[in-house]
């Protein structure tokens, strides 16, 4: 399982960075410098992009923690001499470390210059959410910069209370999905141009689209569309034309067309006469005037209930 691969190399390559740290530590600095710089810059690139989720984002936090601990070390530890690295092993540590800290430059910059934004609602209410696919386009927004332009698209899975987003690593159950069944909210005010929920919700790893692609609400505002999908079948309540304001419940979360697990994804596109909505040019999302990055996490503001 891909899944499964994936997570085994962030816990390898997070335990290898330890492990160089704690043997550059043991040598005077001017021998083992290049070490000490490849270690470093493999603990930020894989707390950065290590895919942790899948087990727990405690653990990501856990690792972080590992490692100040490693690196405080190295000023109490007695040093040791040892000979010179040869210059084909500071050369090999040098261009991996360089490759390491450009693409962990790259997660807070991305390589698209400054996005236009959009000022969005979060549509979610209750819990701690997290950015399974996101980001300022290449490299950590990968898979969705190669989809009709969406390189600032989103997709947002539910924490459970241990920091997990479902019962399993990977389940074949869509309840087991923190998420799945959560209502959805409307993050803008708009009219709504295309509301579809016939589409049956897939069971991991089953990814089929159905005959709309997947249950979705596409809603048009004075300057831009704001797209929402991956829906569960038969809980959508607004159809096309309805005027839809901020926070309105427009259906659930659930894990129809072509996705791996139960999440929402959204994405929003300038409203540009005469183009299809999803050719136009794509705007970075900001909720509650926030910006998130790829595997973030993002705590939505407490909503009050007001009893009649």
């Amino acid at each position: 399982m891909f899944i499964y691969g994936l997570l085994l190399l962030t816990f390898a390559l997070a335990l290898f960075s330890l492990f160089l740290l704690f043997t550059a530590g043991k040598i005077v600095l001017r021998h083992s410098w290049s070490r000490l710089l490849l270690a470093l810059s493999l603990g930020v690139f894989i707390y950065l992009y290590g895919t942790w989720i899948y087990l727990t984002i405690h653990a990501k936090y856990g690792f972080g923690i590992c490692l100040l601990i490693c690196l405080l070390t190295l000023f109490f530890r007695k040093k040791t001499e040892a000979k010179v690295p040869r210059i084909w092993k500071m050369g090999t540590n040098l261009f991996f470390s360089s490759l390491l800290i450009l693409l962990s430059v790259l997660y807070f910059t991305g390589t698209t210059g400054k996005p236009k934004t959009i000022e969005l609602s979060f549509p979610l209410k209750t819990g701690r959410y997290f950015v399974l696919q996101g980001g300022k386009g290449l490299p950590t927004n990968l898979f969705h910069y190669s989809l009709r332009g969406a390189i600032y698209a989103m997709d947002i899975v539910k924490l459970r209370p241990n920091g997990s987003r479902a019962n399993a690593i990977f389940s074949r159950r869509l309840e087991d999905y923190e998420i799945f069944g959560d209502t959805l909210y409307s993050p803008c005010n708009g009219r709504v141009v295309k509301a579809y929920g016939g589409d049956r919700d897939n069971i991991p790893p089953d990814m089929s689209r159905g005959p709309q692609n997947t249950n979705q609400v596409l809603i048009e505002t004075d300057s831009s569309f704001v797209f929402l999908a991956h829906l569960k079948k038969g809980s959508i309540i607004v159809k096309q034309g309805d005027m839809v304001t901020y926070g309105q419940p427009l259906g659930c979360v659930g894990n129809s067309g072509f996705s791996t697990e139960p999440h929402l994804h959204i994405q929003a596109h300038v409203k540009t006469r005469g183009i299809p909505w999803y050719q136009s040019p794509p705007l970075y999302i900001h909720f509650n005037h926030k910006g998130y990055l790829l595997y973030e996490v993002i705590r939505p503001k407490r909503v009050v209930m007001i009893e009649h």
